[in-house]
């Protein structure tokens, strides 16, 4: 792996017209004690993450993560500096929660993600503390003229694990429904303004008609004027 130092003060300078993306699932899973804790009323355990959406280790371009939490917390600013790049903690609200991602190269500004912590849902399982409560999301990280050294890291990611890489969302399903939904909409709007355009092409052919006979009638009644 290449260092700045092996790449100067500038990391080697920007590559023009390269862009590297880089996708990346961010969110919390959270799981209901059953009842509020005695000793401090929580109903929650949770934990906030950020992890890559191939299987790939961030490590290699990430330097630290920084979690900030809502101020009621000790210490609510949390750094994390290796995989995995989460956080769990205990709670009885929702909050929105600052993740700030930092790279090996200082030349590169770090990516900053809000999320809202979420830990209700009305499912009767997930109410019941049965099953626990998934919020996550799909995002990418657009690396728009990178440096030398950030190109060189990120082309050198290794897998994070041997066997099989999945998350707790389906993004592949999600994207087919939410392009299938797209489709659909696209297709009833066309539908939509085609009879939009006819409706205008009878507005249009009546309006016409109804010029032509009050023309009609202007000439009608000008001859019976001069006569």
């Amino acid at each position: 792996m290449g260092t700045s130092t092996e790449f100067g003060p500038d990391s080697g300078g920007r590559i023009k017209g390269l862009t590297i993306i880089k996708p990346i699932i961010y969110g919390n899973i959270a799981r209901y004690f059953g009842k509020k804790r005695e000793e401090d009323g929580h109903t929650h355990q949770w934990t906030v993450y950020v992890k890559p959406y191939n299987n790939e280790d961030m490590s290699t371009y990430v330097k630290k993560v920084h979690f900030k939490l809502h101020e009621s917390y000790n210490n609510p600013n949390r750094i994390v500096t290796k995989p995995p790049y989460e956080l769990t903690e205990t709670g009885w609200g929702e909050f929105e929660i600052v993740i700030k991602i930092y790279f090996h190269d200082a030349n590169e500004r770090p990516v900053t993600i809000y999320h809202i912590l979420k830990l209700f849902q009305s499912t009767p399982e997930i109410q019941l503390g049965k099953k626990s409560l998934v919020s996550e999301f799909y995002e990418e990280i657009i690396f728009q003229d990178p440096t030398a050294l950030m190109q060189q890291l990120l082309s050198s990611t290794k897998p994070l694990t041997l066997g099989a890489w999945r998350h707790e969302t389906d993004f592949e399903a999600k994207k087919e429904y939410t392009l299938k939904a797209i489709m659909e909409a696209r297709n009833k709007v066309r539908g939509e303004v085609g009879e939009l355009k006819e409706k205008l092409t009878l507005a249009r052919e009546t309006i016409a008609k109804f010029k032509e006979e009050i023309s009609k009638v202007s000439k009608t009644s000008g001859a019976l004027s001069v006569s």
